[in-house]
């Protein structure tokens, strides 16, 4: 699943075995972000607001974290 982090950078999570993986996503590249831990337990559907919470110190008024295709 990828998710857009306020509009400035965009992240990938992906499931890997019994855990979360993140990436940060570039022009045509993808790094590991192992600053980024989602525990097993969040749910997909949980995603978004969990990378809310971690990321919250970016945030402007009226910026969300939005899944993308």
């Amino acid at each position: 699943m990828k998710f857009s982090i306020y509009g400035r950078f965009q992240v990938e999570v992906r499931r890997e075995g019994e855990s979360w993986v993140a990436y940060r996503l570039g022009q045509g590249l993808r790094g590991r972000m192992s600053d980024v831990v989602v525990p097993a337990e969040v749910e997909a559907a949980e995603l978004a607001a969990y990378l809310d919470d971690l990321f919250h110190e970016l945030a402007e008024p009226g910026d969300q974290v939005v899944s993308i295709q």
